[in-house]
């Protein structure tokens, strides 16, 4: 491999980890404000103690997610110096902005969440709270508006070949930046709701019966099957700006060849980009226009327009399909948990064990949508103005990523493996101290005996 393409595989690796932490943190942040403020109204401790439960998780992934955003500035400078060169002018007042709501923020006020709960007013805590949650969405804000402007630029200039700003309000609202602020938001608040599931799942299955953990799994499947349905709507809002803007990335979303009028939805697909056709195609004939276009017989391009200049076929074509895939699994979860609740005011055994399973299925989500989005820009860094290929670093060769390439995927893997494994300690620390909980276990303790 050459140092372009390892340069590459790293950043994927970086970011990849980089964004389950924020997937969690920012809707966790306005979950935990909601378990304040009833706690506040109600004065019932089952509300406090889901805070103090989850506000703990939330510095971690916080802590994870800090960290693993500050090793992607580097890789700017050692191994993209081309794009800083080139769009520096926006994409750096953009970054300090967000590290300016991280830090300032986030990270001041998180210390009094996390201990000042006896040590300062209850209004204080209070504050504290409603600041983090501001500043976590803000910091995704910033981060979400250069993405957009990378996918959609506007609002600049161009003088000897660097990007000035004409139009910063042009550059805030690019064309693609409503879509995709709500559709990260709303992948955050089913990342987090499904996490938070899936761990009182985990309690509950161990007879952890107590007040906070059926109001915490309840709360966070009604988010769930709220948010799923906003999010077909807004991804399909997403796809028609897309369509409009970026029409070789939903071709190879879509796996169309030749512009078709009328165009099949490809259910399945193996696309072969050196023939250019499908294998093993199964298809519907006209739904795929008719959900793009809202049109039966709408008109989409095909790959073979683009004289070349469109993203890899495969990766794009499978990481979308799995991402609409998982998110109808979720949604059909979440309602059928919602509708335990309703009607027997819990969810059974073998729904329990599906949230369990399902812990990370916002995670798997976010980052197939994420591959759709990132890989489907390319050959563009920034679309249709800066190549990936203009922007590596001439200096750099392929034995001095390699070495830091396994470094990181090392690094990653261990606190991947640690976050899974302290999250789960710590929900069976929380069972032990419970005054609800049968440390005998119940009916359920066949299905953990490995764990104990």
């Amino acid at each position: 491999m050459d140092a372009y393409f390892l340069a590459r595989i790293q950043f994927a690796a970086n970011i990849s980890f980089h964004i389950l932490f924020p997937a969690i943190t920012i809707a966790l942040a306005w979950i935990l404000l909601f378990f304040k403020l009833r706690y506040n109204k109600t004065q019932d401790n089952k509300w406090i103690a889901a805070y103090k439960f989850w506000v703990k998780i939330f510095a971690l992934c916080f802590a994870l997610g800090v960290v693993s955003g500050v090793t992607m500035s580097f890789q700017f400078g050692t191994n993209w110096p081309g794009f800083m060169m080139t769009v520096g002018n926006i994409a750096g007042p953009l970054l300090a902005y967000e590290v300016l709501t991280a830090f300032f923020l986030e990270a001041t006020f998180l210390g009094i969440m996390l201990f000042g709960f006896s040590r300062v007013s209850n209004r204080m805590h209070t504050l504290a709270t409603i600041l983090v949650a501001i500043g976590t969405t803000l910091s995704a804000f910033w981060i979400l508006v250069l993405n957009s402007w990378m996918h959609t630029p506007s609002g600049f200039e161009m003088r000897n070949g660097i990007v000035y700003a004409t139009n910063w309000v042009e550059i805030l609202f690019n064309p693609s930046m409503p879509y995709r602020v709500i559709h990260m938001l709303l992948a955050s608040g089913l990342t987090a709701s499904f996490l938070i599931a899936g761990v009182s799942a985990y309690r509950f299955l161990y007879n952890d019966r107590c007040p906070s953990v059926l109001s915490a799994m309840k709360l966070a499947v009604w988010i769930a099957a709220l948010l799923i349905p906003l999010q077909i709507i807004i991804g399909d809002m997403h796809g028609l700006n897309t369509l409009k803007y970026q029409p070789a990335k939903i071709a190879a979303m879509e796996g169309i060849w030749n512009t078709e009028e009328g165009a099949d939805l490809r259910l399945f697909a193996i696309p072969d980009e050196e023939k250019r056709i499908n294998k093993y195609e199964l298809s519907i004939p006209d739904l795929g226009s008719l959900i793009l276009t809202h049109q039966w017989n709408g008109k989409v391009l095909g790959l073979n327009e683009f004289d070349n200049q469109y993203p890899p076929v495969a990766p794009i074509f499978f990481s979308f399909r799995i991402m609409v895939g998982v998110g109808l699994l979720m949604l059909l979860v979440s309602w059928a948990v919602v509708w335990q609740f309703y009607r027997y005011k819990k969810p059974t055994k073998w729904l329990s064990i599906i949230l369990v399973s399902m812990t990370f299925a916002g995670w798997i989500a976010t980052l197939a949508g994420w591959y759709t989005t990132e890989i489907g820009r390319q050959p563009w860094l920034v679309y249709n103005l800066l190549l990936t290929a203009d922007a590596a670093a001439s200096n750099v060769t392929a034995p001095m990523i390699q070495g830091t390439l396994a470094m990181y995927l090392a690094l990653y893997m261990f606190l991947i493996i640690s976050f899974v494994s302290v999250l789960f300690y710590m929900a069976r620390k929380a069972v032990q101290s419970s005054p609800s909980s049968d440390i005998a276990y119940d009916t359920y303790s066949h299905l953990f005996e490995t764990r104990k």
